[in-house]
Order: structure tokens, then C-alpha cells, then sequence
């Protein structure tokens, strides 16, 4: 199992812009095959800092959603909204244990 967990910084003016956009790439990335969770959560004590978690089934499912055409797209529009210290990274895993 893959899973992926960063951040990214959205300017506080651009919040609102930017939702609908985040809503409409989670909709189609929860599609894809091989993907088992991907989220976005905007922090609650620093609101313009967005979280990024994902869970992936394999790294060849991950890697055919960096080529999802919804991809491209969600890079030109977020492009036009100043996003910014991009942190993001890959970590591989097992079912992990509840805690």
C-alpha cells in the first residue's frame, strides 16, 4: 500500500476559489482504480494551509493517477491560484493496526 501525506499553502483570498476545485478532483480521483482514499483538509489553526492525505492500493496505481486527465486540469487551475510550499511524500506500508 502507498500512502502519500503533505501539504501545500493556499493564499487566504483564493480559499473560497479554490473549493469547488479540490471538490470536483477529489470526485474523480476517489474513481480511479486503485484508490482508496484521497482527501484534502484545511488546517483549523492555520487556514490557509491545506493537508493532503491519500491512500493508494500500489505505486502503479498512483502513478497512472499523476496521468489522469482530471489532472491536468486541477494543475492549470490551481496554476491561476498562487498555491504554494507544496510538501508532499510518499511513504510504502502495510495495513497498519488500529490504534
Amino acid at each position: 500500500m502507498i500512502i502519500v501525506m503533505g501539504t501545500v499553502r493556499v493564499p487566504a483570498e483564493n480559499i473560497e476559489a479554490i473549493r469547488p476545485m479540490m471538490a470536483k478532483v477529489i470526485a474523480a480521483t476517489l474513481a480511479e482504480d486503485g484508490c482508496i482514499q484521497y482527501a484534502y483538509g484545511q488546517d483549523v489553526l492555520d487556514p490557509e494551509l491545506i493537508h493532503i492525505a491519500e491512500k493508494w492500493r500500489d505505486r502503479a496505481a498512483l502513478q497512472a493517477h499523476f496521468g489522469a486527465p482530471h489532472m491536468k486540469v486541477w494543475a492549470e487551475e490551481r496554476a491561476t491560484l498562487g498555491l504554494h510550499d507544496r510538501r508532499i511524500r510518499m511513504f510504502e506500508s502495510d495495513e497498519g493496526v488500529e490504534v
